[in-house]
């Protein structure tokens, strides 16, 4: 919840932030009304989740810089859940998200978010930026928006109309506000080209009498009252699983751009339940008000974090700016021509394109080249929540494959203490120690400890385990398999060096008693050595040492450890 910090932050340089808040609303002013469109449910939609979840999500979120409100990945969710369901079913869907949102904040799995590899964000973006593109296909050319659930269909059958009835006025529009705010983005990075554009665009759409140039419409002079007419309760069931998708991208894009603007400043540092907490109560108030649903905005935190925001008063000016627009210049706003939203849309695409970013990761390795990829275009064929799921399962998949790789098993020579020559080698010939490097685990059990169980005809195996990096259940089975093989085989299988923390697991599916089959552990290879060859004796496989009831059988130390010891009454102690 808010505090007395967030306070004291917000009076410490008021003027930069009501100047970066300022500069922000006139960049998301173009934005909010195109995202609304795209979204099926109006520039007013936009407009007013913009207001409304700006708002809250400033005072409520984690993040001292974030500003929120329609995203063009919200919107490429959104548009199959408009034609299934209807504007209602949307509000809805936002409503439950929001609900689902405060769930894992209150859980406090937040920071489990920064788990996501870079590849799959990069994917992920870059799947995006060519959706949005995709979709400003029909306003950018002047017609009316194709019946289609994929993005690739209704940006065909766009392509196909305009061929029959092209629409020219609408094409210069779009790509003259794309190239100004193209060119001007390089040439002076502090000036919101983007309103400047849609400026002249409107203007000129005016004084022309430009009739192909479709304005958005008549808007509202204020945001709606409160409501909750949309709901129906009845329907809940069916949208469970859309609200379930919403909720997943919008945390997802949330602290990802938290993340982005933690790493473009010095000193700031989001919490990611908080930010989730304020994401969950600006998704429940924004569709009271006819809203979309809202997540961290990337481009426009951007915006205020180089505009030199300090605190979340930013974001609040931004909210505060954009909602007196609302109320004081909606006839003015009207008239945008929807071809030069399109226009601001089609150039926040390309900019959202890093091309160092992905070269980098096309050359870092062929996975994470394969994870960019396959989350890329899972993104363009599918949908965004699905993608991002599919590049985490496939960077999973690698990197337990590659984690797999690192263990080894390999056979060592016994230590030879201070064993005479030939003793060393009788040794050598009936034991044999083998040493388990890395994880033993589901992905690499098998791999090679199967092969353990193809060992040459020996007495004793020593299992040297100190390596060991972690075992689960599969690797502490298929061990316990090798050993009872080699048990069959009247192999005697030692072990040495199991840790505290990896003995639970073997003794929980038989393992370790299976291998202290002469009554105990041993926390170092010598000793299993030792006991080794005493077990090697009496079973007369081994003559015993002169002198074997009336000294120890070995004295003296191997690898700095004492191994002198006389055997007990009735075995070895």
């Amino acid at each position: 919840m808010p505090g007395r910090t967030d306070l004291t932050q917000m009076r410490r340089d008021p003027w930069r932030d009501l100047l970066a808040g300022l500069t922000v609303a006139v960049v998301a002013l173009p934005l909010a009304l195109g995202f609304g469109v795209s979204s099926g449910l109006g520039a007013e939609a936009g407009l007013a989740t913009a207001v409304v979840a700006g708002a809250l999500a400033a005072v409520f979120g984690g993040s001292n810089l974030q500003v929120s409100g329609p995203t063009g990945a919200m919107t490429v969710v959104l548009v199959p859940i408009v034609a299934q369901y209807g504007p209602s079913g949307v509000l809805t869907v936002g409503l439950m998200a929001g609900v689902l949102l405060l769930i894992p904040a209150l859980l406090r799995a937040g920071a489990y978010m920064r788990y996501v590899p870079a590849p799959v964000v990069e994917g992920f973006t870059l799947g995006i930026a060519c959706v949005i593109g995709l979709q400003q296909i029909p306003n950018a050319l002047g017609v009316d928006t194709p019946e289609g659930d994929r993005v690739l269909v209704v940006a065909w059958r766009a392509l196909a109309d305009f061929a029959a009835h092209p629409n020219w006025t609408a094409v210069a529009f779009a790509v003259g506000v794309a190239a100004i705010m193209l060119i001007g983005a390089r040439l002076r990075p502090t000036v919101p080209f983007s309103i400047i554009a849609v400026v002249v665009a409107t203007v000129v759409a005016q004084v022309a009498g430009l009739d192909a140039a479709r304005p958005i419409g008549d808007l509202p002079s204020g945001l709606p009252a409160p409501s909750l007419s949309f709901l129906d309760l009845g329907a809940l069931g069916s949208l469970l699983a859309p609200a379930v998708a919403v909720a997943a991208l919008a945390a997802l894009e949330s602290l990802l751009s938290a993340s982005v603007a933690d790493g473009m400043t010095v000193g700031q540092k989001h919490d990611p339940d908080r930010e989730l907490f304020g994401q969950g109560l600006a998704n429940i108030a924004a569709p009271l008000f006819g809203g979309v649903p809202a997540t961290g905005a990337i481009a426009r935190t951007a915006v205020n974090v180089r505009t030199g925001a300090r605190s979340r008063l930013a974001a609040l000016v931004h909210a505060a700016v954009l909602a007196v627009i609302v109320f004081t210049a909606a006839p003015l706003v009207s008239r945008i021509p929807l071809a030069a939203l399109a226009g601001v849309l089609l150039a926040t695409a390309v900019r959202m394109i890093e091309v160092g970013s992905l070269r980098a990761m096309a050359r870092a390795t062929r996975a994470d080249a394969l994870i960019l990829v396959l989350t890329a275009v899972a993104t363009l064929a599918l949908d965004l929540v699905l993608a991002v799921i599919i590049g985490l399962l496939v960077a999973g998949a690698l990197a337990l494959r590659a984690v797999a790789r690192q263990a080894r098993l390999d056979q060592v020579p016994l230590d030879r203490g201070d064993h005479g020559d030939e003793e060393h080698a009788l040794l050598a010939e009936h034991i044999v120690a083998y040493r388990i490097d890395g994880p033993l685990f589901f992905a690499a059990a098998h791999r090679f400890l199967l092969e353990l169980a193809e060992v040459a005809d020996v007495q004793v195996v020593i299992l040297r385990m100190s390596r060991v990096m972690t075992i689960d259940a599969t690797g502490a089975l298929v061990l316990k398999d090798v050993v009872e093989k080699l048990n069959r085989r009247g192999i005697t299988v030692l072990a040495s060096g199991v840790r505290p923390g990896q003995r639970q697991v073997l003794d929980s599916v038989g393992a370790l008693e299976l291998m202290r089959p002469l009554g105990r552990e041993y926390a170092t290879t010598p000793e299993a050595i030792r006991d080794a060859r005493a077990h090697l004796e009496r079973a007369g496989v081994l003559p015993a040492p002169a002198g074997a009831h009336g000294r120890p059988l070995f004295a003296g130390r191997a690898e700095g450890v004492r191994v002198a010891e006389e055997p007990a009454e009735g075995g070895l102690r």
